[in-house]
């Protein structure tokens, strides 16, 4: 039983990978509420970037057939 709770005291002071998980949680803390934005507003961003898509495409479509007289 000693030897039990010895292992477990000298795992609860080992802080070895600490510096890991903490990197990994204030990732997880910016990711996160990023990511639910981007799944809340994900109608108004698609919208805005067919929007702008077409925008891009009709510029290239005008480019390439010019018409003179403009």
């Amino acid at each position: 039983m000693k030897r039990v709770l010895r292992f477990f005291k000298k795992l609860h002071r080992d802080e070895q990978g600490a510096e890991g998980i903490e990197k990994i949680l204030i990732i997880a803390a910016v990711a996160l509420p990023l990511l639910g934005l981007l799944i809340y507003f994900r109608d108004v961003l698609f919208g805005w970037l067919d929007d702008k898509a077409g925008t891009v495409i009709g510029d290239a479509q005008d480019e390439q057939n010019p018409t003179f007289g403009n």
